[in-house]
């Protein structure tokens, strides 16, 4: 097993309820902070506590704010961290597991939602990316330094230098202020490679559509 406990699709769940989030990612081996209040998601967490502790996290697409559509894909996360608060709500940390499509969402009793994924796309996502394969950080940087001049941002860049690539383009993806479409391409990235391009043509695009900018 890997340090996650899942090593093969067959591992995870048949069925998983998810959380609409708008502009939050997760992805594998990523963590991700979530402050639950609502009574449907605090139910959703008592639930999940009791059985594998896995929710999947999925942008709306559209549709009611009470009962949104769907984004094809989604990222599944491990509850690896959980405290309640003297006022009720959860604060959680998930650990991305696996990405998965959504086959069909499951009529249940429980007040939130429920879907059944389809992993077998995504099955790559239980293994490292192999070190031979990883994106061009020079590359990458030099986008960064484009955009972080153009929106007058600050940026650590020693560990910009120094952070694991996968760690590095996962917090770049989930911390620019992207569109949620645009943030759902970058989940949706075929590997940390395609995702690194992905955003690199998310930086520039940012950087060249403002004619009236001039980059340092």
């Amino acid at each position: 097993m890997t340090k996650q406990g899942y090593r093969k699709v067959d591992d995870l769940p048949d069925t998983i309820a998810v959380f609409p989030l708008a502009g939050a990612l997760l992805f594998p081996r990523w963590s991700l902070p979530l402050n639950i209040f609502e009574p449907r998601y605090l139910n959703m967490i008592d639930d999940a506590m009791a059985g594998h502790r896995m929710i999947g996290m999925i942008q709306p697409s559209g549709g009611e704010k009470s009962a949104p559509h769907l984004a094809g894909v989604g990222c599944a996360g491990r509850i690896t961290s959980y405290s309640e608060t003297e006022d009720g709500r959860y604060l959680i940390n998930l650990s991305g597991v696996c990405r998965f499509s959504v086959t069909e969402e499951v009529d249940g009793p429980t007040p939130y939602r429920q879907v059944r994924p389809d992993w077998t796309s995504y099955a790559s996502d239980l293994s490292e990316p192999e070190a031979v394969r990883l994106p061009d950080r020079d590359k990458l940087s030099a986008a960064l330094k484009h955009y972080v001049s153009h929106n007058e941002m600050e940026v650590d860049w020693d560990a910009v230098e120094t952070a694991p690539m996968e760690t590095l383009v996962n917090a770049l993806s989930a911390g620019c202020p992207f569109s949620p479409m645009e943030k759902q391409a970058l989940l949706e990235a075929p590997d940390l490679c395609g995702r690194c391009d992905a955003l690199i043509a998310l930086l520039d695009m940012d950087v060249s559509g403002d004619d009236s900018s001039t980059l340092q």
